[in-house]
């Protein structure tokens, strides 16, 4: 699978494990984020793993700051994007499975690395379910088409 991967200046030291571990699972992973600790804004970070999603550049995105908060509103600005903010491994693969997200994000001050493993690992083994979930998913994209 093909993943892009963004952050900013929070999520530096995160972000890195984070491409080490998908890569580790066999994933191809385009960084969109910074590398730089240096003070930046996270909603630019959040547009371009957004618009490679919605582009179908890549498969989905994982997306990092402080709290996964900022930067998951600037993705879900870009029409198809569904971000989601997961803190816990229950919500990551249940927004998968039920709300189609093609974005999780998560907050490097929030999350510790290895939960924040666990949370990638829950959401990319999780499957859409579809079935009674498409009615709501297709209500989302009328609301982003309005």
């Amino acid at each position: 699978m093909k993943i892009a991967i963004g952050n900013d200046h929070a999520a530096v030291e995160m972000k890195t494990e984070i491409q080490a571990y998908l890569t580790e699972l066999g994933h191809e992973v385009v960084n969109y984020g910074t590398d730089t600790t240096e003070s930046c804004n996270y909603p630019e970070y959040g547009e371009k793993v957004g618009r490679a999603v919605a582009a179908g550049e890549v498969d989905c995105g994982v997306l990092i700051c402080g709290t996964g908060v900022g930067i998951s509103i600037a993705a879900n600005k870009v029409k198809g994007v569904r971000a989601a903010v997961c803190s816990d491994v229950t919500t990551a693969h249940l927004v998968k499975e039920h709300n189609n997200a093609n974005i999780i994000a998560f907050g490097a001050r929030i999350v510790g690395i290895e939960k924040a493993k666990d949370i990638v690992k829950a959401y990319l083994d999780a499957e859409y379910q579809g079935g009674r979930h498409q009615k709501r998913i297709d209500m989302i994209h009328e609301i982003e088409n309005r």
